[in-house]
């Protein structure tokens, strides 16, 4: 049955997002969303926000929220503005990546050395390395570990402290493109961790761990969510700053490079022509390469949304700089990535062979060519 492929009409979503959604306009939800914003009264939420952190305030100085932190723009402004602008006392957290980069190694020293108690958890590095491997071949997801134990491993570390808040940045699903269930709820559970950022893979992935036989119980523990044992009636709240404020990433930069020393890369980054965001470590280059694989849109498109729909950037603009940057194979990492996955160059490129979409692309002289023009609509 033919299908069509189109282009959100305002910013560039392709209709091959998971979850999104598109009104009689042909704009997607994340557009939809940016317009609510304009209008909408920001002062329930507000105040939400105020009788959250009145009620968890410290009252002898101990921690009273967590803010998981990489160095970067987004969890810099919320630790900021949680401390300075909202007199709480955060403990912000870093679940080591597993190949970080100087950059993001100089900014997250940047952003403890402004102010801040931080705790840097290193999960087995085995553990990661065979979840990472693993989500990379089962998901076409390069750091699923990783992605796991930021979330898995900062509810295991509010737990041990007895903290009751997290406060992680945005919720991506609203701000960007995709389910919508979330929009109007500060703070969501685990199982919507579960079956979106994990996208239902989570037992699967520890199920293969687990018949390799080569990691203990023990070894997964920053790897798995406390369970209602280890909780005994304890609240965890996740909650997704976003909510409460128009979330503007720029702005979040201009905060965090003012406050908390930021640094951005002298160049662009590979397959975008940003410089400030993502800078912390190197499988996000091949996460980006992979989704452009699965759905036809990269790392320039996601930026260049972002951009229009902060009206820093026209459409047009937006097309000239997708058809520039989005198909970049992460070449300056391959050797990198080969070693940490223990992989042949066959044995990587087979797996990216594997999540190329044959509808949007084909093989020209050993390389993805996309049989689309960003912005054209066509049929499949």
């Amino acid at each position: 049955m033919a299908k069509k492929i189109y282009w959100c009409k305002n910013c560039l979503n392709m209709s091959t997002r998971n979850r999104i959604s598109f009104d009689e306009r042909g704009w997607c939800n994340a557009c939809q969303w940016m317009e609510e914003k304009k209008t909408l009264d920001w002062t329930p939420r507000l105040e939400e926000l105020k009788a959250l952190t009145n009620k968890y305030r410290s009252k002898d100085g101990g921690f009273d929220c967590i803010v998981p932190v990489s160095g970067g723009k987004d969890g810099s402004y919320v630790a900021y503005m949680l401390k300075h602008k909202f007199g709480m006392n955060p403990l912000a957290v870093t679940v080591r990546p597993a190949l970080s980069l100087a950059l993001g190694d100089q900014n997250l020293k940047n952003f403890i050395d402004s102010g801040y108690d931080h705790i840097h958890l290193s999960p087995n590095t085995k553990a990661m390395q065979k979840l990472n491997k693993f989500g990379f071949i089962e998901k076409g997801f390069p750091y699923y570990g990783w992605l796991i134990a930021i979330k898995a491993a900062v509810l295991k570390t509010a737990l041990k402290f007895d903290i009751p808040l997290v406060f992680y940045g945005e919720d991506g699903e609203v701000e960007y493109g995709g389910s919508t269930e979330s929009k109007n709820r500060s703070h969501v559970d685990v199982e919507y961790v579960k079956r979106i950022y994990f996208e239902g893979g989570y037992e699967k992935v520890f199920k293969k761990v687990f018949e390799e036989g080569e990691i203990s119980d023990s070894e997964l523990y920053f790897f798995n969510f406390p369970t209602d044992e280890e909780l005994n009636g304890k609240e965890i709240i996740h909650a997704h700053w976003s909510y409460f404020e128009n979330w503007d990433s720029y702005r979040n930069y201009v905060i965090a490079k003012e406050h908390c020393n930021l640094l951005e890369k002298e160049e662009g980054n590979t397959g975008t022509f940003t410089n400030f965001s993502q800078n912390d470590q190197a499988l996000y280059n091949l996460h980006v390469y992979l989704m452009y694989l699965k759905y036809g849109f990269g790392r320039a498109t996601q930026d260049a949304g972002i951009e229009i729909r902060r009206g820093a950037m026209d459409r047009e603009q937006a097309l000239n700089l997708v058809r520039m940057y989005d198909n970049s194979y992460p070449e300056e990492y391959i050797e990198l990535y080969l070693n940490y996955y223990d992989m042949t160059l066959a044995e990587f490129n087979n797996v990216l062979d594997k999540y190329a979409n044959t509808d949007l692309f084909e093989k020209v002289d050993g390389k993805w060519e996309p049989k689309f023009s960003p912005g054209e609509e066509f049929t499949i």
